[in-house]
């Protein structure tokens, strides 16, 4: 049976300064680092052998993938980087500070904005300092200016389908290290969760997620791998 390990990134730089990042390319703090350590150490613990991993085009996803593996004795493995694996984009609220951006739109407006499942963000303006037009890793690709998590899945989705999926549906065990929403939407296609469900499942950064699927990839058993940390997981379809 196929496995698949689900791993958020480690804290960010700005993760500590409670800034709303999405496609902004920040690197792990050292705490965000020793998570990534970490969870190799537990997948090495597990016995988990991986065939190949999955990252997004962002520094903190890739080093927490390359450190987790190099923890692991795995670093020598195939790894794939895809924008698809990126964070949500958080349109206008991009590099903002969380409790400011409550202070000036009010908490339950920001909520709306963060747990919403369809209602994104303002969009990001053109030509500003987080425009992403000119960087090379999104050369060719229609730019979002802003996500839901609804849009977030939707540009996942299809990646998981014709690059993830038939590598578990051959059996492999695989390593997938991105962000909170682009894991959460892999999630709720998953454990089929419901719209109004998803934006409260919370994955707390750097702890594996175990998935046992079975041969036509429905979950079987899930579980973090440091159960000191864990969040909880939604029920098995």
């Amino acid at each position: 049976m196929p496995n698949l390990v689900l791993l958020r990134h480690g804290q960010s730089r700005w993760n500590l300064e409670n800034r709303f990042t999405g496609w902004v390319d920040v690197d792990l703090t050292p705490q965000g680092e020793a998570e990534a350590a970490a969870a190799g150490t537990m997948i090495k613990a597990e016995g988990l052998e991986f065939d190949r991993a999955f990252s997004s085009v962002l520094t903190r996803a890739i080093r927490t993938c390359n450190i987790a593996l190099a923890g692991a004795g795995q670093l020598w493995i195939p790894m794939v980087k895809t924008w698809r694996l990126n964070e949500r984009h958080y349109g206008g609220l991009t590099g903002l500070n969380k409790a400011e951006t409550a202070a000036l739109h009010g908490d339950a407006q920001v909520h709306v904005w963060r747990r919403s499942y369809d209602i994104p963000p303002p969009p990001l303006p053109p030509g500003g300092e987080f425009d992403f037009a000119s960087d090379r890793r999104y050369a060719g690709i229609a730019l979002p200016d802003t996500e839901s998590l609804k849009t977030t899945l939707e540009r996942v989705l299809p990646y998981w389908e014709s690059d993830t999926a038939p590598c578990l549906v051959t059996g492999e065990t695989i390593l997938v290290a991105a962000h909170g929403n682009s894991l959460r939407a892999i999630v709720k296609h998953l454990f089929n969760v419901a719209d109004e469900v998803i934006p409260e499942v919370e994955m707390p950064t750097g702890n594996p997620l175990l998935v046992e699927l079975s041969g036509n990839l429905k979950p079987l058993a899930a579980r973090y791998l440091d159960a000191a940390r864990a969040t909880p997981i939604p029920p098995l379809p």
